[in-house]
Formats: C-alpha cells, structure tokens, sequence
C-alpha cells in the first residue's frame, strides 16, 4: 500500500526556524535508511505557510488566498510517500524516526486511495485513461525520489 507520512507544522516551523545540523544529519540518514528498505518513493519539507497561497473553490469561482495560515497544528510542514506492506509497517518506521522538530511535533500516516476503492463508480473510460497514465507519471517521477 502506498502511504503519505505528514509531518505537521509547528510554531518553530511556521516561524521559518531551520532544523539544528545535528537533527538534518539525523533526517537525511533516516531517509537513507527508508531508501535501502525500497520504501521511500518521494520526500521533502515545505517553507512556511507565509510562502504559500490556497485556491478557494465556491462554484465557478476561484479565489487566492496568501499564506500565512492560521491553525499551525492543522498545517505540513514536510512529507514521505511511501510503498509499505501494511499501516503497521508504516507506523513502525514512523516510530522509528528522528523527532523531525526541536521541541513535540506530531506525524500523521494517511493511505492513499488506489483504483480499487472507487470501483462502484469507475468506468472503462476512467480505466483506459488511469492505464494511459501511470506508466507516464511513475516514469517522470522516479528521479524525485531522494
């Protein structure tokens, strides 16, 4: 199954406070250690909410919306995707992850939806369209894996 791995945002993270030396060592040969395993398929942190903007949908209507983003605990500030054999796996090398912030941070494991889970409602053209493009997405996507 594949899994996203969320690291929540923090009052240091929304604040732009970079990570110690010592903490992005630490990160880097954690993921190295994902990338052995054959789990890690993508990763990266994410700048502050101040950087960023949302698109609001209302109908017809779209509308930007400049960060900063209120609720810092409802914010990500970085991400895994994942291809592991069970949410138990996952949650065991969450589990075994550096404390991604200085002080209590919080990681949320959410699975990604795969065909199977739409099958009441998909049609032979969404079939035809999804076998059309996977094979393009995984192979532009296979040098972000780091």
């Amino acid at each position: 199954m594949k899994v996203m791995v969320i690291v929540k945002a923090t009052e240091d993270s929304e604040a732009g406070i970079m990570p110690s030396e010592e903490l992005l060592t630490a990160m880097m040969r954690y993921n190295e250690e994902l990338v052995k395993a054959g789990i890690m398929l993508a990763g990266d942190g994410l700048k502050p909410s101040r950087e960023g903007v949302r698109v609001q949908f209302d109908g017809p209507n779209r509308t930007v919306v400049d960060g900063p983003f209120a609720e810092t605990k409802e914010l990500v500030a970085g991400y895994w995707i994942w291809q592991v054999k069970s949410l138990d796996e996952a949650i065991e090398w969450v589990k075994r992850c550096p404390n991604p912030m200085p002080g209590p941070s919080e990681i949320e494991i959410r699975p990604f939806f795969e065909m199977e889970d739409f099958n009441e409602i998909v049609t032979d053209e969404v079939r035809d369209i999804e076998a059309r493009i996977r094979p393009q997405l995984e192979g532009q996507h296979t040098g972000l894996a780091r």
